[in-house]
């Protein structure tokens, strides 16, 4: 006779099920939107999920149908992803920031049936609603609102939507390949597009990306998801949190560096994970305080590229390891994640800093590849640029509503960003295809101008762009803001003599006192070049 193994589908419920049962007492804090810190476990948080998606049927929500959230990172919101994604209905989560009409788009694209929204969003919502289309029941996410009711005739609340329901709810037996959530793209660049995640592709990024080598998230750990909710399932987090039972922390809506010193310290967080700018913000907060943030020891950071002079402000005064990872909406997101080699050990903390400047090697289930633009595939040598595509256990196959695939004829995706790959597997992003500059025939990396810029001590933030020229067709300009009024331009480009070849240094510096951001807190480079595409034309 044939032996065989048990068959048990990889479904996001399985991981909501192990923490409330091995890790029912560890802690969930929570930030409210009131800004009341609330201590939870992940017990409280399996009951209410299963309650969540008793609730949702009961409401006439059926498998396979959407239920959107305009929300922060908070306990409901957690409650949310495995409530609506257990019982096989799909949990779209939505960037609050996008303009009114894109809101509208998205929802009525997704056909969501219900909206959860925090009480920030009352009113916003209220002015949409009639535009949607296909929405049944617009959930606040906290208990009955008398101000809210009125904003929004019909709205349902969802503490007593949980409160309603018995206990006795149990998980229903899924297909691995069912769709689990929908997140949908920044919208920089064009209209967002949708990304469908399955229950199978969710559970294995947890798995393969918290490899030893990847995100490492123990039950020994306290993490902090500064990572908004709304992007990319806050890196997966949340799941990541659930399956191994580490103590998870939302921080809420208030991000700035001091409420989230407040937060590391009280809390006791070892690891948080967000975008540059947020540990920006945190650097000058432990300045201000005085803070040590004893308890962290690594932060990882993606969404764009990381400044390098903050690797060592982190680990010589803090102690704090920041990790570079790198990934995309369509890549669910872990692509790659910057951890040494053993034969890294004997190197200098100097040395293994420049190797983390980079994005890092992707875990197992992720292959990368170059190619150029002839398609033809390019050597893994770390100097060859090319084009940067991907294909795995995670990655997109088709679009949100289209039928064409979104893959290449021979079925990698292409991220759309230029990189290098060295034989290791080391993988640094060169600039975004749609940003590189070229200037007669050669390219210039706006990632690197950035970086020498933001190493100016007097330097708070910048972004270079490709602007028009009428001899060298692009040049580069770089947009700043000053820490420190006393900067000039001369200042400035003289401080990238020597790092840089001098036809690769910006034709020209413009000061602003903001740079404009997107949700996820990028910088909006096409709205830059709106601005400043045209300056060198210019009498």
């Amino acid at each position: 006779m044939l032996g065989k193994m048990m068959h048990k589908p990889l479904t996001i419920s399985s991981l909501i099920e192990h923490a409330g049962r091995y890790h029912g007492a560890t802690t969930v804090t929570s930030v409210e939107t009131s800004g009341e810190v609330v201590h939870s476990s992940w017990g409280e948080v399996e009951r209410n999920a299963r309650k969540l998606a008793a609730a949702l049927e009961r409401l006439g929500v059926a498998q396979g149908e959407r239920c959107g959230t305009i929300a922060w990172n908070n306990q409901r919101h957690l409650e949310i992803y495995f409530g609506v994604a257990g019982a096989g209905m799909i949990c779209h989560t939505i960037n609050p920031r996008l303009k009114p009409e894109q809101l509208i788009s998205l929802i009525n694209h997704a056909a969501e049936q219900v909206l959860f929204i925090d009480a920030t969003f009352v009113a916003a919502v209220g002015q949409l609603k009639p535009h949607l289309k296909t929405l049944k029941h617009i959930v606040l996410m906290g208990p009955r609102d008398a101000a809210a009711a009125e904003a929004v005739p019909g709205i349902l609340f969802y503490d007593e939507l949980v409160a309603a329901e018995g206990d006795d709810y149990s998980w229903p037996e899924l297909d691995e390949n069912m769709p689990s959530s929908l997140c949908y793209t920044s919208g920089t660049t064009g209209n967002p597009k949708g990304v469908q995640y399955t229950h199978r592709t969710t559970v294995l990024h947890s798995l393969g990306g918290n490899q030893p080598d990847g995100l490492a998230i123990s039950a020994r750990d306290t993490v902090m998801a500064v990572v908004p909710m709304f992007h990319v399932n806050a890196w997966g987090v949340p799941y990541i949190a659930a399956g191994v039972g580490a103590k998870l922390v939302l921080p809420g809506a208030k991000l700035d560096g001091e409420s989230l010193v407040k937060l590391i310290d009280g809390e006791k967080v070892t690891l948080a994970l967000g975008v540059p700018t947020i540990w920006m913000g945190l650097l000058q907060a432990l300045e201000k305080t005085g803070s040590m943030a004893e308890s962290l020891t690594r932060t990882v950071v993606g969404g764009s590229a990381l400044p390098t002079v903050m690797i060592p402000a982190f680990r010589d005064k803090y102690g704090v390891e920041l990790i570079h990872a790198w990934g995309m909406t369509e890549t669910s997101p872990l692509g790659t994640i910057n951890n040494l080699l053993q034969k890294h050990e004997d190197l200098s903390d100097t040395e293994k800093g420049s190797l983390r400047e980079g994005q890092g090697r992707p875990p197992y289930g992720v292959e990368l590849r170059l190619v150029d633009e002839a398609g033809h595939v390019l050597p893994n040598d770390g100097v060859v640029q090319g084009e940067l595509q991907i294909r795995g256990q995670w990655i997109i196959d088709t679009y949100f509503g289209h039928d064409s695939s979104a893959l290449t004829m021979d079925g990698w995706f292409d991220t759309g960003d230029v990189a290098t790959i060295d034989a290791d597997g080391y993988m640094i992003i060169r600039d975004r295809s749609k940003d590189i500059i070229k200037s007669g025939g050669e390219w210039i990396s706006t990632v690197e101008l950035e970086d020498i810029a933001m190493s100016h001590p007097k330097v708070a933030q910048a972004a270079a762009i490709a602007a028009q020229h009428p001899k060298w067709d692009e040049r580069p300009v770089l947009i700043a803001i000053k820490s420190d009024e006393g900067l000039t331009e001369a200042d400035l480009l003289a401080h990238f003599e020597g790092r840089v070849a001098s036809w690769q240094i910006p034709d020209k510096v413009v000061f602003v006192t903001e740079l404009p951001l997107g949700g996820t807190g990028k910088v909006l480079k096409n709205k830059l070049r709106e601005s400043f595409g045209t300056i060198l034309l210019e009498a």
